[in-house]
């Protein structure tokens, strides 16, 4: 146990230091006074013995230092002293400290806040069973435009057959249902999902209550299930446990609850409240059909296959499927796409938060740089202190040493300050951005503070090294032989701090570019035209539950409710459609067109597919191109008219009056032939994407249940949501009322992930071009004072200050100007990488490159003009006597 023995005297060292100081102090005197003693003994005299035991002995010094060496760690003895004497030196000048540490902690805070939210959104696995295993498969489009589309019941159904790739296939789609009250408690709209029995099994999760469904659930004829996710067990049923073999009201039928799941799923989605089984909710003949898209799979592979070779599996069967039936080729996908779960949940954000993590980088390095060169400020201040200490005997790695641990110690300081920084802003986050996907997994743990320590280590080594590359032993001692007229080191250092400005300002205008080309693609994505009208418009929607409206009772519903909410005071127009503009696809169907030719085989014709009331269009100020709108007797067996959008015109009947033509649609089990009554103005059904085109069949038909009211007031219309709200209580208590809510504010929630990106970058960006602002003014500060007795020479032999003033101007805006060219070089690569969430903006807009010219130029004169204004100024006499 020699080494744990060489342990223990090394810790006895390094804690207990003067101790053992003494002991070895009095051991060396003992040695030397035993051969004192031995030498006298001899025949030496006093004086003889004592010089004659120092040669035997040795430098006593050395020794002390071999000994220390065997005893303990001398290095960390040595690091801390450094560190002490970093505090000591830096408390001397509280200003640079405080300076220096703000910058670290904003860098190292924005990089450790958006590192734990990358992390905890995009890297972590998924909380399932080996998560890696986890596919979700989609249909390719027929026309091969959608690579991942939604999958048809039946195409389901083969590749669960026939795979041999995948261990489980689960399929699932979306629901809501209406909650309904008890003891007082007000109806509810809860969102929820349909799945098959296996999806639980397929994802590796146990209830926390209960069970999850069996075979015997997931049929048609089985009795109502659901299972409840713990949030809204919490939420509406207080965490009784005993609701599990209960019966609640959804939709007016009683569901029994056989689960509970954990608190920590939230698949697909947090909003997702409740599951179903998926036979007993959908109707079979949409379960077993080839070219009715609208179900999600997910699978698990069988262990040991990859993706490429499950893909290979369902896209051949995909194909075999389309060749066995011709008749569908126009409208069974034409291949089969997959992915990993986990790219399913990220969906839109993976993009958006690279690019964050990218701009806090590029944030940090700047603020690297702005401490480097304060740093370059602070040795030149200190560089007579380094040549006596060099002169005295100290080597060039301890003084070199000493400024990168100063360097290190306030990046330590400022990234104690940034995790605090961190963690507020993570907090924030998550109760601002519910809808970033896996938000409630977002939190600071023991590997965020690893990493935050690493970029606060790395940050203070990188900003302490480059101030003294460029530092030599002779240039140390250099100092002291310097008279005040000699400036040579000062113009090296003076060299060095154009560099590091340079490369600040290289690094701010890639993140001005960044910034104004996310915030263009910003206001060009909230300025589109949707189509319709968005001011002063209220919207909310009902769904009316298929086992207690039927069709006739739906109409009623519809006319009775419409006619009332028209009747209200401050309602200037009212409507109703199944989906609004810029809130989602909602769903197409195919047609024919009669009056044309037949199709070729395995040709379609596919449309989105609307329903609406006659005053819809009216009340959305939809306008009106040709014919009319729906009219009163156009309800039920009688609704037999359709209207369309100018593009579907242009696209399906060029060239022609589509007034009065006809669309065979199939909208329930048989083809019915409407008749073209109105052509109306394009809409969005996604603010980002372009218009596609619409066919809006008549609400009144009474084949479909959900619907959105639509008014307008002349005024802000938020005071009429609960008027009318309690209306349709009046109507229906038991009918909730969901999504309450303006178009503005619609149109504000679709575009909520573009704006925040393109503001924090905006932040960061403004953040940069002040550190880059500071950054000039201290540099040409320090060459006005660098430069004192030449500008002193100049006045004397009559140059005139406008002259001194364009030579310094020029001398400070040249690190900016090679900076700018960098940056634009840069910037413009940069460019390329966000191109996919920029929106009516080319990733080399001229505006953006031309502002973002003027705004760093003029920043940076700005800056460089008051300390040149004052080197102009310069007293020569006093600035020559000063010598």
């Amino acid at each position: 146990m020699v080494w744990a023995r060489q342990l223990w005297l090394r810790l006895q060292t390094l804690f207990r230091c003067n101790r053992n100081d003494q002991r070895l102090n009095d051991e060396i005197q003992f040695h030397l006074d035993q051969q004192i003693a031995e030498n006298v003994a001899a025949g030496m005299n006093q004086e003889e013995a004592r010089y004659a035991a120092r040669r035997a002995f040795g430098n006593p010094t050395v020794l002390k230092e071999e000994t220390r060496e065997t005893w303990g760690w001398v290095w960390l003895e040595q690091l801390g002293k450094d560190l002490r004497y970093a505090m000591r030196t830096l408390s001397r000048t509280p200003a640079f400290i405080a300076i220096a540490v703000l910058v670290m902690a904003l860098g190292i805070g924005a990089n450790t806040a958006l590192f734990t939210v990358v992390r905890s959104v995009l890297l972590n696995p998924l909380p399932f069973k080996d998560p890696d295993r986890l596919m979700m498969l989609y249909e390719q489009s027929a026309d091969g435009k959608h690579p991942y589309n939604v999958v048809a019941g039946g195409i389901f159904q083969q590749w669960q057959k026939q795979t041999r790739s995948f261990e489980q296939m689960a399929l699932l789609g979306g629901s809501g249902y209406n909650l309904s009250g008890a003891n007082g408690v007000l109806p509810e709209k809860v969102e929820g999902g349909k799945c098959s029995w296996n999806l639980f099994s397929t994802l590796g999760v146990e209830p926390a209550y209960g069970r999850t469904f069996g075979t015997d659930d997931d049929s048609p004829n089985a009795n109502a299930t659901v299972i409840l996710t713990w949030s809204l067990w919490k939420r509406r049923f207080g965490g009784d446990p005993m609701i599990v073999g209960k019966d609640i009201l959804l939709d007016g039928e009683n569901y029994t609850v056989i689960g509970i799941l954990p608190a920590w799923f939230s698949y697909p989605d947090p909003e997702t409240q409740m599951w179903t089984p998926i036979r007993h909710e959908t109707r079979p003949a949409v379960m077993d059909s080839l070219n009715n898209h609208q179900f999600r799979v997910v699978a698990r592979l069988k262990p040991g296959r990859t993706p490429a070779q499950g893909l290979t599996d369902v896209d051949t069967i995909e194909k075999r499927v389309r060749s066995q039936h011709p008749g569908f080729v126009g409208t069974i996908g034409s291949a089969a796409s997959i992915r990993k779960l986990l790219d399913e949940f990220v969906g839109g954000y993976k993009t958006p938060l690279y690019v964050l993590l990218a701009a806090t980088g590029c944030f940090l390095l700047i603020a690297c740089l702005n401490v480097a060169n304060l740093l370059v400020a602070r040795s030149a201040a200190r560089r007579r202190e380094f040549a006596i200490r060099a002169a005295l005997g100290g080597s060039r790695w301890r003084l070199l040493r000493e400024q990168v641990v100063e360097s290190i110690v306030v990046s330590i300081i400022g990234g104690t300050l940034g995790i605090a920084l961190a963690w507020s802003s993570v907090q924030w986050l998550v109760r601002t951005r519910r809808d970033i996907p896996r938000v409630e997994t977002i939190h600071i743990d023991v590997s965020v503070l690893v990493f935050a320590a690493g970029v606060a280590l790395f940050s203070g080594i990188a900003a302490g090294l480059l101030p003294v590359l460029g530092t030599s032993g002779a240039r140390i001692l250099q100092a002291l032989q310097e008279s005040s007229r000699s400036y040579s080191d000062g113009l090296s250092r003076a060299k060095l701090r154009k560099v590091l400005l340079a490369l600040e300002v290289g690094f701010t205008v890639v993140l001005l570019l960044a910034a104004g080309l996310l915030l263009k693609s910003h206001e060009r994505l909230r300025s589109s035209d949707l189509g319709c009208g968005t001011e002063n418009i209220l919207t909310m929607r009902v769904d009316l539950p298929k086992s207690k409206y039927l069709e006739q009772q739906r109409t009623a519903f519809f006319e009775q409710v419409i006619d009332r909410v028209r009747s209200e005071l401050g309602v200037q127009k009212a409507g109703m459609v199944s989906v609004l503009p810029g809130h989602g696809y909602g769903g197409d169907d195919s047609f024919t067109i009669p009056e044309h030719p037949p199709l070729p085989p395995g040709q379609v014709l596919l449309a989105i597919k609307r329903f609406a009331d006659p005053g819809y269009f009216a009340a959305l100020r939809i306008p009106f191109l040709h014919g009319r709108t729906f009219n009163e007797r156009e309800r039920l067996g009688q609704a037999t008219s359709v209207i369309i959008t100018d593009l579907f015109a242009r696209t399906f009947l060029p060239d022609e009056d589509a007034i009065g033509k006809h669309l065979r649609v199939n909208l329930t089990d048989h083809e019915i032939a409407y008749e073209i009554v109105g052509v109306v103005g394009d809409t969005r059904f996604q603010i980002s994407r372009p218009a596609e085109p619409i066919m809006y069949f008549p609400l009144y038909s009474g084949i479909f249940g959900r619907a959105t009211i639509v008014v307008r007031s002349p005024r802000d219309p938020i005071g009429l949501a609960l008027p009318i709200q309690k209306l349709v209580a009046q109507m229906d208590p038991d009918l909730p009322v969901s999504d309450v809510l303006t178009m503005e504010q619609l149109i504000g929630g679709s575009t909520i992930n573009a704006g925040f990106t393109a503001s924090l970058v905006l932040a960061f960006a403004l953040l940069s071009l002040l550190l880059a602002a500071v950054g000039l003014y201290g540099v040409l500060s320090y060459l006005a004072t660098q430069r004192k007795t030449e500008i002193g020479v100049r006045v004397a032999l009559g140059a005139q200050r406008s002259d001194l003033l364009r030579l310094m101007l020029i001398d400070g805006l040249r690190p900016a100007t090679v900076g700018l060219i960098a940056g634009l070089g840069a910037g413009a690569l940069a460019a390329g990488f966000i191109r996919s969430v920029l929106y009516g903006v080319q990733p080399l807009d001229a505006f953006v490159f031309g502002g973002v010219v003027i705004i760093l130029l003029s920043v940076a004169s700005a800056a460089c003009l008051l300390p040149a204004c004052r080197a102009s100024r310069l007293d020569a006499m006093q600035a020559l006597r000063s010598e």
